[in-house]
Order: structure tokens, then C-alpha cells, then sequence
């Protein structure tokens, strides 16, 4: 562009790449420095344990001094049951030390976000709070905060987000802090940390950008479950490793045998080390060559697939020398355990797309049915027509287009996982076919 030009020089410039301003060594420690003093800065304005005492002392004083509570009873039953309104809450932050940083919540806005929805209609002074409610609300802020400082200091890029590099830096230095992986064998850490790295991924990140934002994070409730495994493990949740062992041991003796099935169903954490030893193990025995992939013929024993679904899903999600890797499998997986989520139908929904036109159709639809009717000749079942399978698909999806069916329109009828299991998996085919009876049959059970 010629510079010239009166007014291109009065255009000021509106964006300022922030790597390209650190690239120089000086200003990039400057900046990670700078950056570091200012987390530090938000460290210290944390609420700490003291503050949240001296609260609870106030609060266990009013109680006592309201209702007719004995040293025998519970102070926290009260609390469940207590409520405060607005003149009491305001008296009780105003009863701490003038300098303590939980008087800022103290205030209308957070009493009236925590009003109970039948107080909401009352009036200012017939409104009230549970004082556990509040008390809830505060441990919360706080783990919230803690949690974003922490997650902070990973971004590389000091920009809100964390990369899949930044992710696995803090799975592996949170390991040692998570007391149920204290039996975990070293050796499966690797494997652990990206089974828990790809679930944040699959579903905070379905486009594939390689960042999520660190309130993504936070909101997501995933970070709350990985922590938790820094408190021992519960006699629940030791009965259900020890059923899931004894569901792989099932799994591992049948795999020569070509009864694998998709989806081995686990009610354990995903994050748990029971769960990682159950996709490794899994991975381990669909992998007959030992070449660290697997390939298309072993992935078939993983389920009972369409075979061209999983022609298509080799094309798309293709890792090396058309095979998979344990990164790619554990998507897979996500995806087939998932698959009333979203972000399992937007997976398969880019696999089925054979097109690339961000819709099916009849064609597409052929397609995937052609295997299936070769299924059931192979089975000796009469195959059903192509008109019945098309008519049935479309009259569930009700697409805006006729015989188009977009992603939205997946998502909107509210049959998506539906839709996929009758395409992708002959088993999910039988059980839509069979509905009826299958329906029958249960009431039967139950009469």
C-alpha cells in the first residue's frame, strides 16, 4: 500500500501482537516478571482460613443467641436451617475487623443473588438467606480464585489461556498432591496425563484450536473432580475400582476372542487411576502387533461398527501410516461414552459428513446404509429399504431443509445420539429396530 496516502497515516494501529512485543529477551523476562508479581499481588488478596474462623465464630454466637440450642446439639444443623435478612447480614459483616477482605461481600448484590426463589417476591424485610447458603457461596469465591491463580501460572502465553502444553505441565506437577494416585506406577503417568488432558480438550475445545480459556476451566466442574482426588479414596469408590478390574479382566480374556465392546461402561472418575489402567489396558489389547497404533482391523474388535464409519473415521482422525494413536483413542472414546453430549455429536457429526458440506443427505446416508444392509444379509435378515431407513432418520430430525440435515439441526431435534448410534454401530442400529419389542419386554419384567 502506497504510504503516501493522507489517509492511511492517520489510521492508527488497533492491534499489537503481544508475542511479538516480547520476542527481545529483556522485555520477556520484564514481562514474566511482571506478570508473576501481579499473580502474587492476587495471592495475597485471597481470603485466608483466619477470616473464614472469625466468621464462623459470628455466625455460631448469633445462632446461639437466637434459638434454643444446647451444648448437646448441632451448631451445624442450625446452620442449615438458620436465615438471616438483609439487617442481619449487614450487622454481622460489620462486626468484622474493618481491614478483613470478606467485608466486600457483605453487600445487596451477593445477599439478593442468594435469595431462595420463594423469597424473591417478598418483601426487603421478609427476605432471607441461609447462612450456610453464604457460607457455601464464600468457599467457592475462594476456591475459584485460588484455583485461576494456580491454573495462571501455566499460561505460557500470559493471555487467559491454557495450550495443551500448558495443561500437561500442570497435570504432571499435580500428581504428587493427588493422594489416590499415590499407587499409580510411574510408568502410567505419561498415559494418565493425557487421559485426563483430552477430556478438558474434547469438550472445552471441540474446534480444535489447541487453548482453552482458563474459565472454561473453572466453570466446568472437571477441575473440581481432578482435585478431588487429593482427599483419600471413599469404601464406595474402592468397591467400584475393584468391579471395573474385575470388568477388564472380562474385557482382556474375550478380546482374542473378537468380542470386544465399545464404550466399556465405568461409573469411576474419569480422572481416577482405575479408569487410565482400563483405556491403556484396553488400548494394549486392540494393539495385536505391539506397534504402539492401532490399525483399522484392530480398531473393528473394539466394537461392532459400521465397517464404513470406520473407514471414514481412519480418514478423519488419521494419526500415522493409517493407524491411530492412544491420544486419537481416547477422543474415540470420549466420544462413543458421551454421546448425548454436544461435543460427541459435533465428533461424529465430522465423520459423517463424507462430503464436507456440512450437511447430510441421501447420499451420505446411502452410504453408511449400504453397510448396514450388507450386515444383514450377512446375518441372513432381510434388509429393510433404503426409503423405510432414509423416511425414519428424517422424520425424527425434522430438518429446516428438506432431506438436508445440518448440525443444528442434529442438536435441535433432540435425537442425536439417536441419529449416530442407528450410522455408526450395528448394535445401535438393532436396539432403534428392535424398540418395541425391547419395550415389551421390560414391561413384561416389571409386571
Amino acid at each position: 500500500m502506497d504510504s503516501d496516502i493522507p489517509m492511511i497515516k492517520t489510521i492508527p494501529r488497533f492491534y499489537l501482537n503481544r508475542q511479538n512485543l516480547i520476542q527481545d529477551e529483556n522485555k520477556r523476562k520484564l514481562y514474566e516478571q511482571a506478570r508473576l508479581s501481579f499473580l502474587k499481588r492476587l495471592g495475597r488478596e485471597i481470603i485466608d482460613n483466619y477470616e473464614l474462623q472469625q466468621l464462623w465464630a459470628i455466625f455460631e454466637r448469633r445462632i446461639l443467641s437466637l434459638s434454643s440450642s444446647t451444648l448437646t446439639s448441632s451448631i451445624l444443623d442450625d446452620f442449615n436451617d438458620h436465615k438471616i435478612d438483609y439487617a442481619e447480614f449487614r450487622k454481622i459483616g460489620e462486626q468484622l475487623d474493618a481491614n478483613m477482605k470478606l467485608r466486600k461481600y457483605f453487600n445487596a448484590t451477593v445477599f439478593a443473588k442468594l435469595l431462595p426463589k420463594a423469597d424473591r417476591s417478598l418483601g426487603s424485610n421478609q427476605s432471607r438467606i441461609f447462612i450456610i447458603t453464604f457460607f457455601k457461596y464464600l468457599i467457592r469465591k475462594i476456591w475459584l480464585q485460588q484455583a485461576r491463580i494456580s491454573l495462571s501460572y501455566w499460561d505460557s502465553n500470559g493471555n487467559g489461556y491454557l495450550t495443551e502444553y500448558d495443561l500437561k505441565n500442570y497435570i504432571r506437577e499435580s500428581i504428587p498432591t493427588l493422594v489416590q494416585l499415590n499407587d499409580l506406577d510411574r510408568s502410567y503417568y505419561p498415559f494418565y496425563v493425557c487421559v485426563v488432558v483430552r477430556k478438558f480438550f474434547f469438550f472445552l475445545d471441540p474446534n480444535r484450536h489447541n487453548r482453552i480459556k482458563i474459565i472454561d476451566i473453572l466453570f466446568s466442574g472437571f477441575l473440581d473432580e481432578l482435585l478431588e482426588l487429593r482427599y483419600e479414596c471413599s469404601d464406595h469408590q474402592l468397591q467400584l475400582q475393584v468391579q471395573n478390574q474385575s470388568n477388564q479382566n472380562n474385557f482382556n480374556n474375550h478380546t482374542n476372542s473378537n468380542h470386544c465392546q465399545s464404550s466399556v461402561s465405568s461409573p469411576i472418575s474419569w480422572f481416577s487411576a482405575a479408569n487410565t489402567c482400563r483405556l491403556y489396558n484396553t488400548y494394549l489389547a486392540l494393539d495385536e502387533d505391539g506397534n504402539g497404533l492401532i490399525s483399522k482391523t484392530e480398531f473393528k474388535k473394539f466394537g461392532n461398527f459400521n465397517e464404513y464409519f470406520v473407514e471414514q473415521l481412519f480418514n478423519v482422525r488419521i494419526t500415522y501410516n493409517q493407524e491411530i494413536d492412544f491420544k486419537t483413542f481416547i477422543d474415540i472414546v470420549l466420544a462413543l461414552e458421551n454421546r448425548k453430549e454436544i461435543q460427541s455429536a459435533y465428533f461424529f457429526f465430522q465423520i459423517l459428513d463424507i462430503n464436507q458440506n456440512n450437511y447430510l443427505n441421501d447420499f451420505v446416508l446411502r452410504y453408511f446404509f449400504k453397510a448396514i444392509e450388507n450386515q444383514m444379509r450377512n446375518q441372513n435378515q432381510e434388509p429393510i429399504s433404503f426409503d423405510d431407513f432414509s423416511n425414519e432418520i428424517y422424520d425424527m430430525i425434522r430438518p429446516k431443509y428438506p432431506r438436508h440435515i445440518t448440525f443444528d439441526d442434529l442438536i435441535d431435534s433432540g435425537y442425536s445420539d439417536t441419529i449416530i448410534s442407528i450410522l455408526i454401530d450395528f448394535n445401535g442400529f438393532y436396539a432403534y429396530e428392535n424398540r418395541d419389542s425391547n419395550i415389551q419386554v421390560r414391561n413384561d419384567g416389571v409386571s
